[in-house]
């Protein structure tokens, strides 16, 4: 598991694809093309930062369907599209270019928490204790596997609490 993202004050992210009907989300599952070459959203359970109070009696599925309960740091925390084939759109000198990955997916959940603190006047510090326990904060993602890892309802190691819904987000973190 990478540092910065298993650190104990990060807010780590998880990788989803998403598959459009019109402007509408129709299935989204974790991000996991089967490559064991290309990878999948990461994810999983830490090994040198123990678990934090507000993760104590959670645990993970493995692919095999066996649930082991969180002894050390499990991250992600959230989840949001990593898919190469529908990333995000950008522009980088006048080219345009597909940008993929959790580490594409990290900058926009800054953001998130970025317009949140503009929205609200005041800062909403660290949002993963706040954000357990909230699930209308985010939409669980409970399809689809990391190769170690299976997703589940609620929080898991592939895609954390699920994808933020920025006004749960704000509602929850921008107290």
């Amino acid at each position: 598991m990478d540092y910065p993202a298993s650190g104990p004050h990060a807010l780590a992210c998880g990788g989803t694809g998403l598959r459009a009907s019109g402007t509408a989300i129709a299935k989204e599952v974790v991000c996991n093309d089967g490559d064991p070459a290309s990878g999948a959203g990461g994810g999983g359970v830490g090994t040198v930062f123990a678990s934090p109070g507000w993760q104590h009696g959670l645990d993970t599925t493995d692919t095999e369907g066996s649930r082991t309960p969180l002894a050390m740091r499990g991250v992600p925390h959230v989840a949001a599209d990593a898919d190469p084939k529908t990333g995000y759109d950008v522009r980088v000198d006048g080219m345009r270019a597909v940008f993929a990955g959790t580490g594409a997916v990290a900058p926009p959940r800054a953001g998130l928490i970025a317009r949140i603190n503009a929205l609200t006047g005041h800062a909403a510090g660290f949002a993963s204790p706040a954000l357990h326990g909230q699930p209308s904060a985010l939409h669980d993602i409970t399809q689809g596997n990391s190769g170690a890892f299976a997703a589940s309802s609620g929080r898991d190691a592939c895609t954390g609490l699920g994808r933020p819904d920025g006004a749960g987000v704000a509602a929850v973190a921008g107290r």
